[in-house]
């Protein structure tokens, strides 16, 4: 299989998404959920995505749809369209799945996917992470993973618009 196609099936529909899932339990894989816009990938966003992966064997990353972005973020996002967003986060290699999602949060994913970890950034608590109640619920663990400093897609569109 070439690097493109590996890429590409790593893109994958909710159903699929949930047959892989279930065939990782199956094998007592810990799977990993987290979510995001990223927008503009950075060195803070590959740290983080890698932490997150190291606190189990599987990683599934929700990325916020081109609609979902505009409501949270304002008609000026995202600057890379949801697609391109996908592929980016698809071509590393320690993610195993990528999956859009057009609400405001994940938690329709979350429920559905039940994953034994929940993450988040820095700018979270475990108190307001959208589906850490549920998670603990099925005995599954909600961790939050420290900011790198120096990176904000944010303030690295904000510093590209003042030049």
């Amino acid at each position: 299989m070439s690097p493109i196609e590996l890429v590409a099936e790593k893109q994958l529909p909710l159903e699929e998404l949930l047959r892989r899932r279930n065939g990782w339990r199956n094998y007592s894989h810990r799977t990993v959920f987290t979510n995001g816009v990223f927008d503009l990938i950075h060195p803070g966003h590959l740290t983080y995505l890698a932490e997150a992966a190291g606190l189990g064997q599987r990683l599934i990353v929700g990325v916020n749809s081109d609609e979902s972005v505009r409501r949270l973020k304002g008609n000026s996002r995202p600057i890379m369209p949801q697609a391109a967003r996908m592929q980016l986060l698809a071509s590393l290699f320690f993610v195993d799945g990528v999956i859009p999602f057009d609400e405001d949060t994940p938690l329709d994913l979350i429920t559905t996917l039940r994953p034994d970890v929940l993450v988040k950034g820095g700018d979270y608590t475990e108190e307001t992470i959208v589906g850490a109640p549920e998670v603990r619920s099925w005995g599954g663990d909600v961790r939050v993973i420290p900011f790198v400093e120096g990176y904000s897609s944010s303030t690295i569109i904000e510093k590209i618009r003042s030049l």
